[in-house]
């Protein structure tokens, strides 16, 4: 991997991770457009993962004050219910996830389903009872993270999707699910990077020698820093605007990654 190569990486999760067009799409298939002709390696594999969490990292600093609380241990524990169920599917299917995740035409179908899906969902899910994440109980919480599981067995389909129209479907606010799903990406992220930097060192215990180490904290800033930005422009549009426009991308993009495929592009 080189400098530019991280850079682009870099960029392309930090836009994409909050949006609910799935930033693993996105990243696998801009891999090999960009030149990286190793994506099975422990480093990229590892370096996809981190630079997520260091993109959801900028929910902690937009959101300072609502993860400083420490006083207040329902949000807190209403995270480590919501995980619960990522966790475990993440243990006990981790050969398949890891199949799935190579297979691009798989995943580019799941990108123009998902699309579909965004199409109707703000006609589908009108009645809100809960505007805040206050208002989101404990068994609410359990049941956005099995929703959140699905983005683990159908990789593009989104994390931030699979949350936000979970979320949508028990009555929860536009702002509300999206905020929730925000939240729920950090533990669930610090938990995959602990996985995927473990399991990167166990294949290969000088993943992080020579310059691959400059590459991943060149990555994840990069990721940092346009994530910060993308958050605060994804909330507004959504306000604006809803989840269709998304659903056209998603159409689009999976219909260019198959031309890609079949091809022979990649």
């Amino acid at each position: 991997m080189t400098y530019t190569q991280a850079i682009i990486i870099g960029i392309v999760e930090g836009l994409t991770e909050f949006l609910p067009v799935s930033s693993t799409a996105h990243m696998k298939f801009a891999n090999p457009l960009i030149g990286i002709t190793n994506p099975e390696s422990a480093f990229v594999q590892m370096f996809e993962v981190v630079i997520q969490l260091a993109a959801i990292l900028a929910v902690v600093v937009l959101y300072f004050k609502k993860f400083i609380q420490f006083k207040n241990w329902n949000f807190y524990l209403k995270l480590v219910i919501a995980v619960i169920p990522a966790l475990v599917c993440g243990v006990l299917l981790s050969s398949y996830i890891k199949n799935a995740l190579g297979n691009l035409t798989f995943i580019a179908f799941i990108m123009i389903a998902g699309g579909v899906l965004l199409l109707f969902v703000d006609k589908w899910f009108t009645k809100v009872n809960v505007t805040s994440e206050e208002e989101i109980t404990k068994l609410l919480a359990f049941k956005i993270g099995c929703f959140q599981v699905l983005s683990i067995l159908l990789p593009g389909l989104s994390r931030s999707a699979a949350t936000i129209i979970g979320a949508m479907s028990q009555k929860v606010s536009r702002n509300a699910a999206a905020e929730f799903s925000f939240f729920l990406a950090v533990p669930t992220m610090c938990a995959a990077s602990v996985k995927s930097g473990y399991d990167a060192l166990k294949l290969d215990s000088t993943v992080l020698s020579g310059n691959n180490l400059t590459h991943l904290l060149l990555g994840s800033v990069v990721a940092f820093v346009v994530a910060v930005i993308a958050i605060k422009s994804f909330v507004e549009f959504v306000k604006k605007y809803g989840f269709k426009p998304f659903g056209v991308y998603r159409i689009i993009a999976g219909l260019v990654m198959l031309w890609l495929i079949y091809s022979g592009t990649l």
